[in-house]
């Protein structure tokens, strides 16, 4: 079984900052993709980050500049420290990773259970 426990969320001021964690665990072989995902309420879910084995990052064009993802290849956690918030900002992010569990036939993705994000004064 592949699980992935996120932390790191709560509520913030505008202009302030907040750091995602996302640990994979379980008998995994290897991790490919790992990234954020994010939904307010009424909106459809959309990309925050993602970043690949290698360090490649990708960024919505909302938090480009603002929000920087990165990986802990060795602990199989990624993180997304954002900055500069914004009340536009509040959402459930949801951690999601594309990898190979042990035994499987091929790569899955997985994702986290969710974690809220609530930027206000």
């Amino acid at each position: 079984q592949v699980q992935l426990v996120e932390s790191g969320g709560g509520l913030v001021q505008p202009g302030g900052s907040l750091r995602l964690s996302c640990a994979a665990s379980g008998s995994i072989s290897s991790i490919y993709l790992m990234g954020w995902y994010r939904q307010a309420p009424g909106k459809q879910r959309e990309l925050v980050a993602l970043i690949t084995t290698g360090g490649g990052t990708n960024y919505g064009d909302s938090v480009k500049d603002r929000f920087t993802i990165s990986r802990d290849n060795a602990k199989n956690t990624v993180y997304l420290q954002m900055n500069s918030l914004k009340p536009e900002d509040t959402a459930v992010y949801y951690c999601n990773t594309y990898l190979w569990a042990a035994g499987a036939t091929h790569a899955e993705s997985y994702w986290g259970q969710g974690t809220q994000v609530t930027v206000s004064s």
